[in-house]
């Protein structure tokens, strides 16, 4: 086979059909790359000739989402959250380890290049989360922003879904945690100051590399490492609890990197670090190995076969506990390093104690708590 060429701003080289669906298209990705390479004429422009289903640029969907709720809730014993809000489904972003990818199957879409181009958009989010946020049997506690796709996404910027949202939550004094790896989070810091003066903010950054081009390889439209330490630093002035999640660790591509991100992490003014090891839920094993085999050849093997070494022989571990981190004596050399430069960086303190004492509705009183 030809060299895997990548496709320019997306994550994903392919759209494999989800798991869900009963017919499977299989595309001749040799007769693509011949075409790509320039062994092959140029399509035409005929929508009938074959080639031109093979779009090295294809663009974003905006698709409205008709979700009658703003609020989700989880159980899983191993997310420090119960409640969430993610006013986007799919992620522009396109990291190419995204666990969240699988997550578009239910949709009728691929985990793959449809994750980061078809993106459905809550339009109505903060007139549901006001309405949420109103009703007699909600109970004030904490919303993760958001649990599964970026809510500071690339589309965030024109739409200012999260902004309309984070507003609300201001509005109400409900306390929000933040996880985004954009740099246009520190857009909203006049809002986070005031859910600050309540303490009910905490926002994080996620940063998997300081590698400018394996970044742009691994999180094609993702603010650049820079700006998202230069972001910690805008929201650590504003005197905003902000950390920094090192995640995923990709064993074996990544790992090496952790005192560096931590030490960069500390001089912005980052309270606190977290981990989380990489996982392969689903059809991402297949998504990641392809971007592997595109992008870092020469590291594949090592990469899986660390992968394999955390999970008891296999890709993927689902279980609660151990899916975050790993076992074996790869994932203690992980973890060991990583609570050492912790230390040494000052960056152990534990996360903020969010609270929701002061949560009001709007012509109410701070008393009124509905429940």
């Amino acid at each position: 086979m030809a060299l895997r060429p990548p496709r320019k701003g997306r994550g994903a080289r392919t759209n494999p059909t989800g798991r869900f669906e009963r017919a499977r298209i299989e595309p001749d990705l040799d007769a693509l790359a011949d075409w790509l390479s320039g062994d092959e004429p140029a399509p035409t422009g005929d929508p009938a000739d074959p080639r031109e289903g093979a779009d090295r640029r294809p663009s974003t969907q905006a698709i409205p989402d008709p979700s009658r709720t703003a609020l989700t809730t989880n159980d899983s014993p191993d997310i420090p959250f119960e409640t969430s809000l993610n006013p986007y489904r799919g992620c522009e972003h396109g990291c190419a380890y995204c666990y969240a990818r699988p997550t578009h199957e239910y949709l009728g879409y691929s985990a793959g290049l449809d994750f980061e181009t078809k993106i459905l958009v809550k339009e109505r989010a903060p007139e549901l989360l006001r309405k949420e946020l109103s009703a007699p049997r909600w109970k004030p506690q904490v919303v993760a922003l958001s649990g599964v796709t970026d809510a500071y996404q690339p589309l965030e910027r024109k739409l200012e879904i999260t902004r309309r949202c984070v507003e609300v939550f201001a509005e109400f004094r409900n306390p929000i945690s933040v996880i985004t790896k954009n740099a246009l989070v520190a857009r909203d810091v006049d809002l986070f100051r005031r859910l600050a003066e309540v303490d009910a903010i905490s926002v994080d950054l996620s940063i998997t590399t300081l590698d400018a081009r394996l970044q742009r390889a691994l999180e094609p439209r993702a603010s650049a490492p820079h700006e998202r330490l230069r972001a910690v630093e805008k929201l650590a002035a504003a005197g905003i609890p902000v950390g920094v999640n090192v995640a995923p660790i990709i064993p074996g591509l990544t790992d090496a990197e952790t005192p560096a991100i931590l030490q960069a992490a500390a001089d912005a003014g980052a309270r606190r670090a977290a981990h989380i090891v990489l996982r392969l839920p689903h059809g991402l094993r297949e998504l990641f190995d392809d971007w592997l085999l595109t992008h870092r050849p020469m590291r594949r093997e090592k990469v899986l076969h660390r992968l394999e070494s955390l999970r008891g022989g296999r890709l993927n571990d689902p279980r609660f506990g151990t899916r975050l981190r790993g076992e074996g004596r790869f994932a203690e050399q992980i973890s060991g390093l990583f609570d050492v430069m912790k230390r040494r960086y000052d960056l152990d303190e534990p996360p903020p104690a969010l609270s929701a004492a002061a949560f009001r509705k709007p012509g109410g009183t701070q008393l009124d708590l509905g429940i």
